[in-house]
């Protein structure tokens, strides 16, 4: 029996989950909890084969929560579900130690499949994503520029694009309100923008935010 643990911030899609998964025979969801503290010293006191990690936008950053997780347990393998923006969040999770990465969209027997397939010590990444790394390294794509930030870098722009007050963003990732504004200048120099506007707009541009 595969044993998993459901993390997220949404109880009823933790609940879908578990009753979803409970149908499967060789696959189990043996406990759930939120982006919490909770949810870590569940993963550091107990034996779960594979992780599930719920991330979503609007939410607590799923990047930060990996790294802990990681260093608690760097070889569990961790599902990836959920992601906005695939291509870059799905890169951006699997260069910080996921073993998997699946869109929203993806249907119950890719899921299941996923998950057997890390429980197996194996990777597993959706077709789509599968599909543009592979594109991006016959045609020679370059890069985004984006893809030039820190995982810290792209959260703080993603968060701003999308709204959202330096204080807010200090708030939901446990910094000051002065590691942002470092954080911003930063982001700027690299991008060389010369303020939110411009940043909003590439954000939206490249399909980074809602």
């Amino acid at each position: 029996m595969i044993k998993v643990f459901v993390i997220g911030d949404h109880p009823i899609f933790r609940e879908g989950l578990k009753q979803i998964l409970c149908e499967t025979s060789d696959i189990a969801v043996k406990d759930e909890a939120s982006f919490r503290e909770e949810a870590l010293k569940k993963v550091s006191k107990n034996l779960f084969d594979v992780v599930i990690l719920h991330t979503y936008f609007s939410g607590k950053w799923g990047l930060d929560f990996l790294k802990k997780l990681k260093t608690i347990k760097p070889k569990l393998p961790v599902l990836i579900l959920n992601m906005r923006a695939e291509e870059d969040y799905g890169l951006r999770y699997l260069k910080s130690g996921a073993s998997g990465c699946l869109a929203k969209e993806c249907e119950l027997d890719e899921l299941k499949r996923a998950i057997r397939e890390l429980a197996k010590g194996k990777k597993y990444i959706s077709p789509s994503l599968a599909e543009k790394i592979a594109f991006n390294l016959i045609t020679g794509k370059e890069e985004a520029n984006h893809n030039a930030l820190s995982n810290r870098e792209y959260q703080v722009m993603c968060m701003i694009a999308a709204g959202k007050t330096p204080k807010e963003i200090a708030e939901e990732l446990s910094l000051s309100v002065k590691t942002i504004s470092t954080v911003r200048a930063r982001i700027m120099k690299k991008m060389k923008w010369k303020g939110n506007v411009e940043l909003t707009h590439y954000a939206i541009k490249h399909e980074l935010v809602d």
